[in-house]
């Protein structure tokens, strides 16, 4: 067990180390500043593409996670970078927050406040501090979060609502994507409050801090987790409604752990074990989505299958299955976190233009037309699994 851990922690080394690299060759722009906003899956440079918070956001946390994780120097200047552009660029003087997209030149161009944005730059920014140790960068988080409390919080059925005009009034389309329905509240949105929130908590273990994240725990366990099935609702109106019916694999994989996680950092004994029989139950429901090649599924609509394996999901379920061995120490579930690895290597992980591809279909082949930069396309779900799995499989192996 030891040489197999042993193996999958080098090679995760080996990969973390070739994604950033095709990140700092590729995405910086050195005309226009910051990153650019759209690379194709063959290296070209979409110049005039408008450029995301998002996937600025992302390019923050990732280096700065990396360098505090590898200690690498360029890493920490490329976070530099990240942050300085986000400030100059992406954060709104006037009314706080962050612009969905600037133009290639910088400007405002979207200027939509959506909280899962907000929750990125929060999730950035706590991760950046613990790089720079900036006071600056403390205060700016900080703020964030009081600024989401302030004006996303559901005062009367708690949740939080998705997405306002730039001065916080009502949006008709609080969508993130054309394919998620509109709805005012959001899983996907709780979960990455909930991940910014911990990182937060972090650097500033505060007291209504910490009250907030274990109301998120609890509107997971109560509204979000499907009792019966063990996965995700993902769309509810403001009263916890649930609306659709979409299973998504790769986001049931990622609450398993990120809830886990939220409880440990808060030190909170008893959530702690309850969220480690929910971690695996939901380890057992998404199961359901595994391919035999070792792939997960993306979705499922209704009763239909979308037979497209996205690399998200993919970089989720390592970490995923790998947390379900941890707790249940059923050596099924690291064998699975390393087959998803494997998936990785064999279908996803482009050989010669570097990076992950998008996806690939039934069959494999990688989906055509799709970004390796883009306003979703990051460096954040493949880098955060190596380095999640570095630090876990490191504590076994010292």
């Amino acid at each position: 067990m030891i040489n197999l851990l042993q193996q999958y922690h080098c090679e995760l080394q080996t990969e973390l180390s070739d994604i950033l690299e095709y990140w700092l060759k590729y995405a910086p722009d050195e005309n226009d500043g910051g990153f650019f906003g759209k690379i194709d899956a063959e290296n070209n440079r979409e110049t005039t593409a408008p450029k995301g918070a998002v996937l600025n956001a992302r390019i923050l946390w990732s280096f700065a996670a990396s360098y505090n994780c590898t200690a690498n120097e360029k890493y920490l200047a490329m976070a530099h970078r990240a942050f300085q552009y986000i400030n100059t660029c992406f954060v709104d003087k006037v009314y706080g927050g962050i612009f969905w997209t600037v133009n290639f030149k910088g400007e405002p161009a979207d200027t939509k406040k959506q909280v899962y944005a907000i929750a990125f730059l929060l999730y950035a920014y706590s991760e950046y501090y613990q790089s720079s140790h900036l006071e600056e960068v403390k205060s700016q988080a900080i703020a964030l979060y009081r600024l989401i409390e302030q004006h996303s919080f559901d005062t009367a059925q708690t949740g939080y609502l998705e997405a306002f005009t730039r001065n916080w009034q009502p949006v008709s389309d609080l969508r993130l994507s054309s394919k998620d329905a509109n709805e005012k509240k959001t899983m996907n949105t709780h979960l990455h409050i909930l991940e910014a929130y911990t990182n937060l908590y972090r650097i500033w273990p505060n007291e209504n801090l910490r009250n907030s994240i274990l109301l998120l725990i609890k509107n997971f366990t109560g509204h979000i987790i499907n009792k019966n099935t063990g996965h995700l609702n993902l769309f509810f109106d403001e009263d916890w409604n649930v609306k659709g019916g979409v299973i998504s694999y790769g986001h049931d994989i990622e609450a398993a752990w990120l809830l886990l996680k939220a409880a440990e950092v808060i030190k909170d004994e008893k959530l702690i074990i309850q969220l480690k029989e929910i971690a695996v139950k939901i380890a057992e429901a998404t199961k359901e989505g595994l391919d035999k090649d070792g792939g997960l599924w993306y979705e499922k609509e209704q009763y239909h299958l979308v037979k497209e394996k996205h690399w998200w999901p993919q970089a989720e379920a390592m970490i995923g299955f790998f947390t379900a061995w941890q707790i249940s120490d059923d050596s099924q579930y690291l064998h699975q976190s390393i087959n998803s690895w494997q998936f990785v290597k064999n279908t996803i992980k482009d050989t010669k233009n570097g990076e992950w591809f998008w996806g690939v279909d039934a069959y494999n082949v990688p989906m055509q037309g799709q970004d390796k930069v883009g306003l979703w396309k990051c460096p954040y779900h493949n880098s955060r699994a190596c380095i999640e799995l570095i630090n876990r499989i490191g504590a076994y192996t010292k």
